[in-house]
């Protein structure tokens, strides 16, 4: 696969380049996040964007840094910025080129001058470190550095104020600042000697977030600038900015900590590795010890469904399996009584504990299973034990042996947005892929005590899967050959969604090859895109097949029609388990089909979600944790699955042997019903119960 490669033509074409964006993390829960020619659009944007106290909430403390050029007593500011109805500066008119590996590089080029900005951020510490080098020029040239400050929660927005301290503090080759109490010192220095900053304070008004008021938010803000640094720059020299919340002791300190932190990079040259970068800044190192996964940048804090189905594929993957235990022990640590802490509370996500089971499923392939029943068994037993106990009236296990889980104006499974106060899709009762986790939870638990000679547990549970899958098969299975969506005492919902690959795909699955195989066969028909797996059939009249920039309609579109790439691990891992090796081809081309998103939205990562319909744009949060781990998920099983047909001739042998309709199940995954052929329907999706 191809390495990101970007139009330098095009990079003055606002079009174009304010639709990139992107995005470096400390591994703390701090990032820098802008657009590539470094004008923020979002108020989620910031060079600066960091916690300040024990608290997992973000703020944008420093919010950019403009640049300015000066020779023959002529400036040229090379910084973009938005107000209202007007950008000014235009300094993107001088960026010639823009590279993201090994760090975010932009390169200017202003006549004769010609100036390269390196942005790093340093890993494990709250610190931004620009590096300007002076390419070329053939006049004395001066550089001058403006910093603006916002010191407010992302969430949130700046405006002016009489509270702001415009302050700045003399320290070693700079100043400090602290617009507030309650925030820490940001300490601003340069690695060179004979730099002056000139104290002149001053707000300046409405900064414009178009993404933001496309959204329908509030999308202005006002920035303090408290001054401006201002230095003599030579050709070929390198002046290194430094923006941290701990003061540098000297000059030659910042410049040894950014060439060795720009060192230890890896180079993002293809698709793999920009993944594998991006997996990367999902985890986080609190205080305390915590280790915690961010489900998404810039708007999402930790979320616990999202970490379960995301960390096989963001840490496992890359054979991180002390992370994946760190995450998990944190988790473990918080429960009460078989229930996790926050949303992976069942009480919240009726779903989430039971991806739990999911993740251990996949950490035993690296380490024994025997450590695992002594690390989690404890964990695992309380979980089940919760679940028939019941959680209040909202979540519990009927005597069916299915899991209820309903709540008035609340949706308690993975499809939870809400519009005007109510659900999208509400789906109370019996939820498909709730009953499939739960068999699985159950039944994987039982072998693992098994294993482990736990008489007790097993006398307790052994006939719990039986009756769920009686169960499961006798409500869920529709003649036309797929599962309905969720089942309750007045309806059978039979919306083709994307839950039933929940079904499918697990270890433990109460369907037979078959009917699996009908499974898929709906899912290729209705579901399955370039980008991953609708969340509802086109042909379903409550289809969103795509919706515009207000949240309202994003959020009515979500989880109607709009394509999810989580979901197309199961629909690969559950093709694999019915066709071996015969599917290769067909999991190498869906991957493949990824390859352009990482130069699209956020650079070297992948989106939340994408329209349902053709050319599928980019929606949601820019960089998802359940879309990176359910590619890399992929990625795993088509190396597990080429190191196994390269061991030796005679595993190809048993796949040949297989019917003709498995051979039909695998045929052509990439295939797809164009929306536009597709009928509307004339029966309501809905059957009510006699």
């Amino acid at each position: 696969m191809s390495a990101l490669t970007f139009d330098k033509s095009e990079l003055g074409n606002l079009e174009y380049s304010l639709q990139r964006e992107m995005l470096a993390t400390d591994r703390k829960g701090g990032y820098m996040s802008t657009t590539i020619v470094c004008c923020n659009t979002r108020k989620y944007h910031g060079l600066m964007v960091a916690p300040i106290d024990q608290s997992d909430e973000a703020y944008v403390l420093l919010s950019s840094l403009d640049e300015t050029i000066i020779q023959h007593d002529q400036s040229f500011n090379l910084a973009l910025h938005r107000y209202r109805g007007v950008y000014e500066p235009r300094g993107h008119k001088y960026i010639t080129d823009f590279e993201y590996t090994p760090t975010p590089t932009i390169t200017y080029r202003v006549g004769g001058v010609i100036l390269r900005k390196e942005l790093l951020w340093i890993h494990k510490r709250t610190q931004l470190m620009i590096r300007y080098t002076l390419v070329d020029a053939h006049s004395d040239t001066t550089l001058r550095l403006r910093p603006f400050f916002a010191f407010r929660n992302k969430h949130s927005l700046s405006k002016a104020n009489m509270e702001a301290n415009g302050r700045s503090y003399p320290i070693t080759g700079g100043v400090k600042c602290k617009l507030y109490e309650g925030y820490p010192w940001l300490y601003l220095q340069t690695n060179k000697k004979d730099v002056e900053f000139v104290a002149a304070p001053d707000w300046y008004y409405d900064f414009e977030y178009p993404e933001e008021i496309k959204r329908g938010y509030d999308g202005y803000e006002d920035l303090l600038t408290t001054g401006y640094f201002e230095m003599p720059i030579k050709k070929g020299e390198s002046i290194i900015f430094s923006a941290a919340t701990d003061e540098m002791a000297t000059g030659d300190t910042i410049t040894q900590i950014y060439e060795a932190s720009l060192a230890r990079r890896t180079h993002k040259i293809d698709f793999l590795s920009c993944l594998h970068h991006s997996a990367r800044q999902f985890i986080v190192r609190r205080p305390g010890g915590r280790t915690e996964m961010i489900a998404g940048y810039p708007w999402y804090g930790t979320v616990g469904r999202d970490t379960f189905i995301a960390l096989p594929g963001i840490v496992l993957e890359q054979k991180y399996k002390e992370d994946c235990l760190d995450v998990l022990d944190t988790m473990v640590a918080k429960m009460q009584n078989g229930n996790f802490a926050d949303s992976a509370s069942a009480w919240v996500a009726a779903d989430a504990p039971l991806w739990f089971f999911w993740t251990l499923q996949n950490l035993e392939k690296h380490i024994t299973a025997k450590k695992l029943w002594e690390r989690y068994g404890e964990a695992m037993k309380s979980v089940l034990e919760a679940y028939r106990r019941g959680f209040g009236e909202r979540v519990k296990l009927h005597a069916n042996g299915l899991v209820w889980a309903a709540a008035d104006g609340e949706a308690l499974t993975w499809m939870n947005t809400k519009v005007d106060g109510q659900p999208v899709a509400q789906r109370a009762g019996y939820a498909v892929e709730i009953q499939a986790l739960w068999y699985n939870a159950v039944s994987y638990t039982l072998a693992l005590a098994r294993k482990m000679k736990d008489k007790e547990f097993v006398e307790s549970w052994k006939d719990e899967p039986a009756k769920t899958k009686q169960s499961f098969i006798e409500k869920f299975w529709l003649s036309e050959g797929y599962l309905a969506d969720y089942v309750n005492d007045y309806e059978t919902n039979d919306f083709r969604r994307s839950n039933m690959l929940v079904a499918t795909a697990l270890d433990y699955t109460m369907l037979d090859e078959e009917q699996i195989m009908d499974v898929l066969s709906v899912v290729r028909q209705h579901l399955l895109t370039l980008r991953g797996i609708r969340s509802l059939s086109p042909r379903n009249p409550h289809y969103e097949p795509s919706y515009a920039d207000d949240q309202r309609s994003q959020d009515l579109a979500s989880r109607n029609g709009s394509i999810w790439v989580w979901p197309l691990m199961l629909y690969v891992k559950t093709c694999f388990a019915i066709a071996g090796e015969r599917f290769l081809p067909e999991a190498e081309e869906i991957l493949a089909a990824f390859n352009d998103e990482i130069q699209t939205a956020c650079i070297g990562s992948v989106s939340e979600c994408f329209e349902g319909d053709p050319p599928f744009h980019a929606r949601g949060c820019l960089s998802q944790a359940t879309s990176v781990g359910g590619l890399l998920y992929i990625s795993d099983m088509i190396g597990e699955w080429k190191q196994k047909t390269g061991k030796a001739d005679a595993e190809k042998k048993p796949a040949a042997k297989k019917s003709a309709k498995a051979t039909k199940s695998a045929k052509s995954a990439t295939e797809q019903v164009s929306v536009s052929e597709e009928p509307k329907p004339k029966k309501k999706c809905v059957r009510s119960k006699k």
